[in-house]
C-alpha cells in the first residue's frame, strides 16, 4: 500500500513505498496532466568502478556504466527504444559519474510504457558479439566528447581539484579501456548494480500510484539482493591538486573554470542541508546579483554565459564557476580577491536574506518540470533524504552557516584554475 504524503508548502502530494525487494516508489501525482513522466536510475556510474561483491573485490574498466547503458535496450524481440517510440513515448537515458538512469515521457499507454521499460532495465540480454559492435559506437562517441571543449574543460577542472578521486576519470571511458569490455563485464555489473534495493522509480503525473506499485511487483524480481560495496580509494586532502591547467584547442573565445574544494557529504538530511548551503555560497560569492558579477560584467571581463555552482558526490564535493572570458586569470585573480574579502568581511544581512528567497523561489519553480521532480527525487532517495522537504531545511540555514562555509572553501589552496584556449595562445600546460 503507498503511503500519501502532503506537502502543504508546495502544494504537492507524493506518494511512497518500498517494495519487498528493496525498491523505493515516489509517484509525484500532477491532476489533470496529459503528459506522464517515468525515471528508473541505478546508484551506479562512471566511478564505481571497483566494488566487493560475493566476497570478491572486483576492478573494473573505466566506461563500463556507460556501455552498459547503451546494451541495455537490447532485447531478444528488438529495441527497447524504438518499441517505446513506435508506441508514442520519447524514451531515454544518461550515465553520469554516480548514477544511471533510463527514462520516457509519453500521453498515452503509459503503464504499457512502463511494464516495458522495467523489463528491459531489469533483463540484460547481449551477446559478446552485439558487445564488439558497440565497441565502433561507443568509440565514435567517446571521440565526439573528446572534441568538446566544454567536455575537456571540466574534466581539466576536476583533473586539477582530485589528485586521485575516481571522479576525475571520463564516464565514458577511453578508446583503450573500453576495448577490454565483454559481454561477461556487462553481465556481471548488471548483476551487482541493476537489482531493486539499489534502485528506485519516480513518477510524475496524473497517474494511478497503486497501479504503478502492481506493475513494479509485477515485473521485477520479487526478492532483495546483497548489496555491492563501493571503493572510491582514499579520502582525499582538502589542497587541490594543482591550482592552473590550461589545454588549447579549435576555439574562437577562451572559456574558464575556477574550483573550490569542499568537505564531502554524509547520506542523510544533512547532505540536503550542506546541498542547499552550497547553492547559497555560490550565488553569494559571484551569483547575477552579486558586487564581484556586476564589476566583471560592466568590465566586459564576463558575459552572459558566466555561471555559478555547486555539485557533490560520494566522497567529493565542489564549487564551481566560469564562462567566457578574453582574459581568464585577469578573472580568476578578481575572484580570488573577492572570495578573501568575503573571509575577511563576510556578507550582509540583505544579501543574504535576497539570495536565500531567490533560490527557495527557484527550486519552487522548478517542480513544475516533471523531469525535475523525478530526477531531485531519485538524487534524494541515494542521498538519503526527501527532497521535497528542501523547504524546512531552508528555514534552518542561517547567515552564519554560509559564511562558515565560504570561510573553509575560498582559499587558494583548495582552488583548481583551468582554462580552454584558442590554438593561437599555445601549447598546454599543467
Amino acid at each position: 500500500m503507498m503511503e500519501r504524503v502532503n506537502f502543504p508548502r508546495l502544494a504537492e502530494t507524493c506518494y511512497f513505498e518500498r517494495l519487498e525487494n528493496g525498491l523505493p516508489i515516489y509517484v509525484a501525482v500532477k491532476p489533470e496532466f496529459e503528459k506522464s513522466y517515468a525515471f528508473f536510475a541505478t546508484s551506479y556510474g562512471g566511478m564505481d568502478m571497483r566494488f566487493q561483491l560475493d566476497g570478491k573485490w572486483e576492478d573494473t574498466p573505466a566506461g563500463v556504466a556507460h556501455y552498459l547503458e547503451h546494451k541495455m535496450f537490447d532485447m531478444p524481440d528488438g529495441n527497447a527504444l524504438m518499441q517505446l517510440s513506435a508506441s508514442g513515448a520519447s524514451p531515454n537515458a544518461f550515465t553520469s559519474s554516480a548514477l544511471t538512469a533510463y527514462h520516457f515521457e509519453c500521453t498515452r499507454h503509459f503503464e504499457s510504457n512502463l511494464r516495458l521499460l522495467l523489463t528491459f532495465v531489469s533483463t540484460p540480454y547481449f551477446t559478446q558479439e552485439s558487445v564488439n559492435k558497440e565497441q565502433g559506437i561507443i568509440g565514435q562517441e567517446i571521440g565526439m566528447i573528446e572534441d568538446n571543449p566544454g567536455w575537456q574543460l571540466f574534466h581539466l577542472l576536476l583533473e586539477g581539484l582530485y589528485d586521485h578521486h575516481p571522479l576525475r576519470v571520463s564516464v565514458a571511458g577511453s578508446q583503450e579501456s573500453i576495448s577490454h569490455i565483454t559481454a561477461e563485464t556487462l553481465e556481471h555489473c548488471h548483476r551487482a548494480f541493476y537489482h531493486p534495493g539499489n534502485m528506485v522509480l519516480c513518477i510524475a503525473g496524473d497517474v494511478d500510484p497503486e497501479q504503478v506499485s502492481a506493475i513494479a511487483r509485477m515485473v521485477l524480481p520479487a526478492q532483495a539482493r546483497e548489496q555491492a560495496a563501493k571503493d572510491h580509494g582514499a579520502p582525499e586532502t582538502m589542497n587541490a591538486a594543482h591550482f592552473h591547467l590550461s589545454r588549447a584547442m579549435e576555439v574562437s573565445t577562451s572559456d574558464f573554470l575556477l574550483g573550490f574544494k569542499a568537505e564531502p557529504h554524509e547520506a542523510g538530511k544533512n547532505a540536503l542541508r550542506m546541498e542547499l548551503i552550497g547553492e547559497l555560497a555560490g550565488e553569494l560569492f559571484c551569483g547575477t546579483s552579486s558586487a564581484v558579477y556586476q564589476k566583471l560584467y560592466d568590465e566586459g571581463l564576463i558575459n552572459k554565459t558566466f555561471g555559478v555552482g555547486y555539485d557533490n558526490y560520494p566522497g567529493a564535493a565542489f564549487l564551481l564557476m566560469g564562462g567566457e572570458t578574453d582574459n581568464p586569470s585577469k578573472v580568476v585573480d578578481l575572484l580570488l580577491e573577492e572570495g578573501e574579502r568575503i573571509r575577511q568581511q563576510g556578507i550582509s544581512d540583505e544579501a543574504f536574506l535576497r539570495c536565500k528567497r531567490a533560490c527557495y523561489g527557484s527550486r519552487v519553480r522548478s517542480l513544475n518540470s516533471f523531469e525535475h521532480c523525478c530526477v531531485q527525487l531519485a538524487k534524494g532517495e541515494f542521498k538519503g533524504y526527501h527532497y521535497y522537504h528542501f523547504p524546512e531545511v531552508f528555514d534552518s540555514i542561517t547567515k552564519d552557516d554560509v559564511e562558515q562555509f565560504l570561510n573553509r572553501v575560498l582559499t587558494k589552496e583548495r582552488a583548481a584554475f583551468a582554462e580552454i584556449l584558442p590554438k593561437t595562445h599555445g601549447k598546454d600546460q599543467l
